[in-house]
């Protein structure tokens, strides 16, 4: 795959500060989303729960620069909230005497994940990667990633459906498909310099489509017109103008959390663990295959250079720190890595600016309330490009494969099947995402089949 940036690469201050904000904008919808998904009453003692977006953007921003430092600087990567969590982290908000005490458990659960990372990456250090290849090999891995992406294909088109201010559902997906039609025609007409921004381009336009379809329908009393949400905007505009309206501290979890610590019981502390351990090593698994992906796209292999043991320690103590302000376990994000093989731009330094902006971003409320009234029907146009590039990255690792061989026939299928099926397992608080169940099963049929001559680019 042809690069305009390679990773060591570094455009021009003005090029990066837009490459960086681009990057914000793909990654942005999935990291916001975690704690609005949180936010909320749980059963128990905790009560009334509301999660920071500005204090999981900086997290965000903090674990990725952490990341960034663990891997030397190679591979160009942001780190996000996770999704594989929630589970984990409702059962820390579930299992809590008071709010206070669900902080204190997000933050001991992001320690016990992360933890689970570094215990790994200490035998990967002393093991080696190859044993990790014969385990994963392109028919296992391929479909792996393509199913990161198809699973989510669902995510892109509800939002695609959805307009904030109530809307008609014609009307979002209209301005849905406009964004995801710019986006693609600048990816694949526009210049050299288009070509680098078509999310950017996208994004603008399916906004504007939709701020003209919600200012008709506020003017005419027409409801089916009314796309965007401008809510925290007017909210701002009302308050006034002055430095408090336009910078806020975000409510960072460990403020919270330290007043909970006392709270918290042995049993307690047992709960966290079973919720957030076995989740680790299930996201141990889309770990690896987000860098099998991005080191295709690069043609660089980061599992060997810097190593395995090095983007381990990279996300993992990247997690905890970004857990520590924003309450959200992080992990490498699908979204990010398809940007980076759209647009071309593979340079770390504009990743390296990514999370600095996100973390002055979340301090600055004009910007947050911008951000938080893009529709969800423009971000789903977005990720329709971004989810499809995911999955087709896999099944493009699969085109050395002989897949008239049985072996890698039902090995493939099985991963594609159980993963497109939306095939997971529940295990009380702790769930088996679709991607890992996926990824165990073909992992399980290529061992059990391995006995079956294949070629050698199945194995």
């Amino acid at each position: 795959m042809k690069l305009t940036y390679n990773v060591d690469a570094k455009p021009g201050f003005g090029q990066i500060l837009v490459f960086a904000f681009q990057q914000l904008l793909a990654i942005m919808a999935a990291t916001i989303a975690v704690p609005v998904i949180i936010s909320g009453t749980y059963e128990g003692g905790a009560g009334e729960v509301s999660m920071s977006i500005g204090a999981a953007l900086f997290g965000a921003g903090v674990g990725t620069i952490v990341y960034t430092l663990f891997t030397m600087r190679k591979s160009p990567v942001f780190l996000g909230s996770s999704f594989a969590f929630l589970g984990s982290m409702s059962a820390a908000f579930a299992g809590a005497v008071s709010a206070a005490a669900g902080f204190a458990g997000l933050l001991l659960g992001a320690i016990f994940a992360g933890l689970v990372y570094v215990v790994i990456a200490v035998i990967v250090k002393a093991a080696g990667v190859e044993w990790l290849n014969k385990l994963m090999p392109p028919v296992v891995i391929g479909p792996t990633v393509a199913i990161i992406g198809l699973a989510l294909a669902g995510n892109a088109v509800g939002d695609l459906k959805t307009a904030n201010a109530g809307g008609h559902e014609l009307i979002a997906i209209l301005c849905g498909l406009v964004t995801l039609l710019v986006v693609t025609l600048c990816s694949v007409y526009g210049s050299n310099k288009i070509k680098l921004i078509p999310f950017i381009i996208g994004i603008l336009a399916g906004f504007a489509l939709a701020a003209v379809f919600t200012a008709i329908g506020s003017a005419a009393g027409i409801p089916a017109l009314m796309i965007c949400d401008f809510s925290n905007i007017t909210a701002l505009w009302e308050g006034g103008v002055g430095l408090k309206t336009f910078l806020s501290v975000p409510d960072f979890t460990f403020i919270q959390a330290f007043k909970g610590f006392g709270d918290i019981n042995g049993a307690y502390v047992g709960t966290i663990a079973a919720a957030y351990i076995p989740v680790a090593f299930v996201v141990f698994a889309e770990h690896v295959a987000d860098h099998k992906n991005i080191s295709s796209i690069i043609e660089k292999d980061l599992l060997k250079d810097p190593g395995l043991d090095k983007t381990l320690l990279g996300d993992g103590i990247g997690s905890m720190a970004g857990a520590f302000f924003g309450g959200c376990p992080n992990t490498t994000y699908g979204e990010s890595i398809a940007c980076v093989a759209i647009t071309g731009n593979a340079s770390v330094i504009t990743i390296m600016c990514t999370a600095c902006l996100a973390i002055i971003i979340s301090f600055i409320s004009p910007v947050i309330a911008f951000l938080s009234s893009i529709p969800s029907c423009v971000m789903g146009g977005v990720c329709m490009a971004l989810y499809g590039f995911i999955a087709v990255s896999g099944l493009k690792m699969l085109q050395p494969v002989d897949l008239g061989n049985n072996h890698n026939l039902f090995t493939a299928s099985t991963i594609l099947i159980a993963g497109i099926g939306g095939l997971s397992l529940n295990f009380g608080a702790v769930t088996i995402t679709t991607v890992a169940t996926a990824l165990i099963l073909g992992i399980i049929v290529n061992i059990l089949l391995s006995g079956e001559k294949t070629s050698k680019s199945g194995k």
